[in-house]
Order: structure tokens, then sequence, then C-alpha cells
């Protein structure tokens, strides 16, 4: 079921909505495209960029309503006056336009790495994008650039009360040399989620998402040619008000950034991790912000994921509550397929309840799971006490993990008070 997963999410990216065709031979295939080094990147012949089509039951937030709840927030709490009565509603007026982008191309392009050497997040692209934003004069015009360092205030908010967002997508190169985004939609609403949350202006999510694939198009020789490697996109949304008061930023920032990437975990591709479960720590709680894209929730993730390293764990599972709930792990969200406590065949994965993240590939899973109908799909509570009890009835069939940087990782073992949960397979076969 999992390597079934798997391999759906990767024909849907090689092959879009165009019916399956084997991969023709390309001397391209697990290389990068040679070229000089000088010449300008918006000369380049560009393959088609595409955006996969927006699924019916799952569209967009509305911007009417998202803009609303904005104007709506209870700000008398360390706001600026700005924040109250009717100019609550000034900064969703206006919004950056991909028809005003401004291009200026890198004059000397950066040699491309080997796909087969690439470390996440590690390398950067020729160019980047970047829109400024103040209470005074709203949106500027994005501008794509040469990637460059930030020129920021040292009061600006985003280093005092990480007044910031980020997303995370990536872009394929497919069998047929097409580049695509897989569901950006969902990630441009998340986005706009995170920045009503986060108080940060709002914006058209398809004016960024145009501007974003705008940038790819400018880059698209950093897309790699392999079928285990591909181009992270990193939009980032910061307030640079630079000022020490705790209140709504009357300036921001909002970025993008690109890096080819391989594997997330360093042990590869589809490699199993193991994960640390223990109570004492909580990454969100109801009412908090554990369902936004927002660094704080990952910088404050680190101690825990330290001590998940000095147990001989790769990663934490996040328990909250007195009967420890699963809810997700550091980089992913958690999915259990096993024979439930009715004896049904049934994936099932933690509810949205706003203390997980709502991942894209963890809906894309739901979504395929749900049209195969080949078992019962769920979204529901599930404590360790659950698959403690499963675990002991031999009804766990697979656990793992998804996310856009580790796509379908398989879980091997849980440590959970002093005691590893170890998943056994049929599959093999022992030798000795």
């Amino acid at each position: 079921m999992l390597e079934g997963l798997r391999c759906s999410l990767r024909l849907a990216l090689a092959l879009g909505p165009r019916r399956r065709q084997p991969a023709p031979r390309s001397r391209c295939a697990g290389a990068w495209s040679r070229r000089r080094l000088s010449r300008p990147a918006a000369r380049c012949v560009r393959p088609q960029l595409s955006a996969a089509p927006r699924p019916r039951g799952l569209p967009m937030a509305s911007p009417t309503r998202a803009a609303a709840a904005f104007a709506r927030q209870d700000c008398s709490n360390g706001c600026s006056p700005e924040c109250t009565g009717a100019a609550g509603s000034k900064e969703t007026v206006g919004t950056f336009k991909a028809k005003d982008l401004i291009i200026t191309p890198a004059t000397v392009l950066k040699e491309k790495p080997d796909p087969a050497t690439l470390v996440f997040g590690s390398i950067f692209t020729d160019h980047m994008l970047t829109v400024e934003w103040s209470s005074e004069f709203g949106w500027d015009k994005p501008h794509i650039k040469p990637l460059q360092n930030l020129s920021l205030h040292p009061g600006s908010s985003a280093f005092h009360y990480a007044v910031e967002l980020f997303e995370g997508l990536k872009a394929f190169r497919g069998v047929d040399n097409k580049i695509r985004l897989f569901r950006p939609n969902l990630n441009m609403d998340r986005m706009y989620r995170s920045a009503v949350r986060a108080t940060l202006p709002v914006f058209d999510k398809e004016e960024l998402l145009e501007c974003i694939q705008q940038l790819v198009k400018l880059d698209q020789e950093w897309v790699p040619y392999s079928t285990t490697a591909s181009l992270y996109i990193r939009p980032t949304f910061i307030g640079t008000e630079p000022s020490l008061g705790v209140k709504k930023p009357t300036k921001a920032l909002l970025f993008v950034i690109l890096s080819p990437v391989g594997p997330y975990f360093s042990s590869g591709t589809f490699k199993p991790v193991s994960l640390w479960a223990n109570p004492k720590y909580v990454r969100a709680w109801k009412g908090g912000t554990g369902d936004c894209k927002m660094g704080g929730n990952y910088g404050s993730s680190l101690f825990a994921q330290c001590e998940a390293v000095e147990n001989s764990c790769q990663q934490v599972l996040w328990l909250y509550g007195e009967d420890n709930q699963i809810t997700e792990v550091g980089t992913m969200n958690l999915f259990l397929y096993w024979i439930n406590e009715d004896g049904e065949e049934e994936l099932a994965t933690p509810p949205l309840d706003g203390i997980i993240l709502p991942g894209v590939t963890r809906q894309s899973i739901l979504d395929l799971a749900r049209k195969w109908g080949e078992f019962k799909v769920s979204e529901r509570y599930l404590t360790m006490g659950d698959l403690t009890t499963a675990l002991e009835g031999n009804r766990v069939r697979e656990m793992f993990g998804s996310g856009t940087a580790c796509v379908v990782c398989p879980v091997s073992d849980i440590l959970y008070k002093g005691e590893y949960g170890r998943e056994e397979s049929n599959w093999t076969i022992i030798v000795s």
C-alpha cells in the first residue's frame, strides 16, 4: 500500500494530466543540462511549466472571507492604533500583480550541482522573488532579482517576536521534460491562512502563484533532470516593523527562494526512520498556531529533536493530552495502516483539529486512498495506547509519515516509555 501511494504520487508528478506513457530515453536522464554560465537565464528555451488543476472538492479559501476575518481580529492588546476600527481593513484593499513583475536577470549564472550529491536545502539558485509591503503605501511591485542577502533593521519584528511564516512546495521535471508544480493552490491557501493568523497583510493567491511560476521558469535549468531530486520552493513572509513594541507590523517582506534538493533525510529516499515519543514535550495546543506553517513551531521543537537524537531516534513523535494522542512528527503528518478495533482494514491519520498542520501530501494521500476504495480511510484520534495494543495484537500493517520535503517515509521503530515498538512484516524471509 505504501509503495502504491509513492508510485501514484510519482506518476502524477511525472505525467501530469496526460495518459501514462513509458519514459523516453534521453541523454539528459540523471544529469544536469550543461549551458554556458554567462548566458542570461531569461533567454533560455523554456519547457512548459504547469500547475496541476485545482480539484473541485478542494477550493481555494475565499479572499473576501479571510480578509474580513483579518479585519475583525481583536487588536486591542498590544497592536498599533491603526489596527482598530475601520482602518483594520486598509491593507486588504490592494495586492501586487504579476503583470507588474520586474525581472532583473543575473549576469553570471552559477554551475549546477550533481543531483546525486544534493544535500537538502544547502544550495540555492540564481534568482529570488521579493515583494515589499507597508501600511502607508500598500504592496510594492514584485521583483525577481539575483539571489542576494537581505538588509533588515535589527529591530525588525520577525527577529524579536517571530512575526513570520513560510511555505514549502516543489517543482518536478517529468519524463516529457515539462516542469510541474504539485498542487500549489493548497500551499497558497495555507500561506494565506497563516498570514491572517500572524497579522501580516493578505495578498491575492493567484497573483503570488503566477510570480512563483515566472521565478521557476527563469531558473528552470535548476530543476534536476532526475527522478529522485526536485526543486524546492520556499515562500517566506516576515514582519519588518523597525520597532521593539509587540504589535501588528506596519512593514513586511514577502520573498521566495529556490533550492535543488535530494532526499530530506540523510538516510536516503524511502529509508525507514525511528521516532521518539515522550509526553513531556508538546508541539502545539488548542487555540494555538499548530495548524499554521510558522517558524516558531519548528524552532521551539529543536530541543526535543536533540533529545530524540540522543536516544538514537531520528524524529520526534509529538503527543498531546492526558491520553497521549498521536498528532504528527516534526517534519511529517502521520498515517497508520492497520486492522482497527472493529476488525476493519483502515488507513487512519489524526484529524485537523487546530493542532495538526494541514499537509498537502497528507491531503493527497487521503484523496488517493479514498479514490482506490480498497479499505476504510479515516481522520480520527489515535493514542499511544491504541498503537501499543495494536502492535501487541499484530494488527499494525504499516506506519508512515508524509510531507513535501520527505514525500512518503516509512516508520520502523517508536521509542515510548523506554521501550521500542517495532513493526513486523510478512514480506521478509529470515535467512539466519
